[in-house]
């Protein structure tokens, strides 16, 4: 077995999908990245979001995260004040354990994004 995994567009596999945790998800679509390498420490997808889609409200237990918009922009909104953030493409934010989020992409064009956690317990608090 090999040290790596290459994903490439077009690939077995590489397609975008509702999340295999929560099926029925009605507009957000995923490409698992632990469904196709071996990632042990850590988790990682590619999430696509529509105009108008929104993630939940919830805080994560232990897991850190990081977002980075590939194309589109998002908006996040951080803390207890829900304090917001426009994030053009090329942004990341980085979030610590218990900080309470919410990915929503408010403009008109579909949204790209990388989003990084370690470890892997990806225990949440959901907050709405």
């Amino acid at each position: 077995m090999s040290g790596y995994t290459v994903l490439r567009p077009g690939d077995d596999g590489y397609a975008f999908k509702p999340p295999s945790w929560r099926p029925e998800e009605p507009v957000r679509r995923i490409v698992e990245l632990p469904l196709h390498a071996r990632l042990q420490h850590s988790r990682a997808h590619l999430w696509r979001y529509p105009a108008g889609a929104a993630g939940r409200h919830h805080r994560p237990l232990v897991q850190e995260e990081v977002f980075f918009v590939a194309e589109g922009t998002m908006t996040i909104e951080l803390g207890e004040e829900r304090e917001l953030f426009e994030l053009p493409p090329q942004s990341m934010v980085v979030v610590e354990p218990g900080t309470a989020l919410k990915l929503s992409n408010r403009s008109d064009a579909d949204a790209l994004l990388f989003i990084y956690g370690a470890p892997t317990d990806g225990a949440s608090e959901i907050l709405e």
